[in-house]
């Protein structure tokens, strides 16, 4: 694995791609992407039609991710790439989401292909900016550093859509001609924000010791990824809790992409859902880091437990709620544990696991991630289209959270340890 990188200087560079990326989830994915696919790209469609769509974009997004994320892992572990594939993820990411900027009203197609790969340029790059987390600081700082990059994500993608909503409401304040044109410019500036954030990580975080040549990276890749097959199955823990994982990140990612698309659904105004999501994010950011803290005093998994317990209430609140008032106060509760539920995971996993095939296991927790969201959306649309009920679609979310946690339960952090460094 090499020595850790504890320095300062390189907690703070690999935290600032969560600020830089963060910026593609917020403003992209969750925000403007899904106002302007129902109300701009995809005019005419039905609203329980338009949902379907959104949600089988999201889906072959994942299905491809999943994929190959394991593979990719694997090489990069064998080869020492781990900072060249995100670079590669990143740039392809950057430029689909500037390309948004070309898509016409009514072209749906072209705006679901350029959606797809952006996705996969976010998701893929996160596999091997989440492998760097190893070998960047000791184990007993996981939390705090995972929380940290999560809560500069938050921070960083709400400061960009705070602008960005501002130029949506007040266009000609900023010499736009109007919200339209606010929305497709904000494209272009996430692209920029992800591209120049992005530097610190690869000048300043060191590529892990070992590995080897380039030219060996793919077969060997190829032998390791059928090893950790072989492994996952032996590591028990592991494998309990890549399906938990699979299960309650199903049911946020899900919230996360089709929380706008379930609030126009109900007949809420744009403007209004946009505004909730700076709420999600901005409480989000100081949440984030308490979660960290928390996963340090209590353990991550019993911050687990928290946060998958409030997602359950949620839920359940959300199926009810019939005004905006209380869509804002849903974007509250959901901002206080989307961050540490995402960080604590992150950093949970990485105890469990060897920390020399890093980039390898967490291709597969990328993948099992993805491959979630392959089913979430889906399931959501799905039931919409055949119920015409949005709030029957967000009920079946509930299932998901509900069998993580039940799984979750049978995780054994200590035994995981143990096991992993027997590999």
């Amino acid at each position: 694995m090499g020595q850790i990188d504890n320095s300062m200087k390189s907690v703070w560079s690999w935290a600032l791609y969560d600020w830089a990326n963060s910026a593609f989830a917020t403003v992209v994915l969750a925000g403007f992407f899904p106002v302007f696919f129902k109300q701009y790209w995809s005019g005419g469609a039905s609203v329980s039609e338009s949902t379907f769509m959104l949600g089988v974009a999201n889906s072959i997004a994942g299905i491809i991710v999943a994929v190959f994320a394991p593979l990719l892992g694997a090489i990069a572990d064998q080869g020492n790439s781990k900072k060249r594939f995100l670079m590669f993820f990143a740039v392809m990411g950057i430029v689909m989401t500037g390309s948004l900027y070309l898509v016409a009203e009514g072209d749906w197609l072209f705006a679901v292909v350029l959606y797809i790969f952006a996705i996969i340029g976010f998701s893929g790059g996160n596999i091997f900016y989440d492998a760097l987390l190893p070998g960047l600081v000791a184990e007993d700082r996981f939390d705090v550093v995972s929380a940290f990059g999560f809560a500069l994500g938050y921070l960083g993608g709400g400061l960009l859509f705070a602008l960005n909503v501002s130029m949506m409401l007040w266009p000609q304040t900023f010499g736009l001609a109007d919200g339209t044109e606010a929305v497709r410019i904000s494209f272009i500036m996430v692209a920029l924000w992800w591209a120049v954030f992005s530097i610190p990580v690869f000048l300043f975080v060191k590529e892990p010791a070992g590995g080897k040549a380039r030219g060996h990276s793919i077969r060997a890749g190829l032998n390791q990824l059928c090893a950790t097959f072989r492994e996952i199955r032996r590591l028990k823990v592991v494998f309990l809790f890549l399906i938990a994982y699979w299960l309650y990140i199903d049911g946020v990612d899900t919230v996360i992409r089709m929380a706008v698309d379930y609030g126009l659904s109900l007949g809420f105004e744009a403007n209004a859902l946009i505004v909730a999501l700076l709420i999600t994010q901005f409480v989000g950011f100081p949440a984030a880091l308490l979660f960290g803290k928390l996963g340090e005093r209590l353990g991550a998994k019993t911050g687990l437990y928290i946060g998958i317990s409030v997602y359950i209430g949620v839920t359940l609140w959300a199926c009810f709620i019939d005004n905006v008032a209380e869509f804002y106060a849903v974007a509250v509760a959901i901002g206080l544990v989307q961050g540490g539920v995402q960080s604590l995971s992150r950093s949970f996993y990485a105890r469990l696991i060897p920390k020399d095939k890093a980039a390898e296991f967490f291709g597969f927790y990328n993948m099992l991630g993805r491959f979630a969201v392959v089913i979430g959306p889906v399931m959501m649309g799905y039931v919409g289209l055949l119920t015409g009920s949005p709030r029957l679609s967000i009920l079946s979310v509930l299932v998901l959270f509900i069998a993580g946690l039940t799984v979750l339960r049978f995780v054994d952090e200590n035994e995981g340890r143990l096991a992993a460094e027997r590999i």
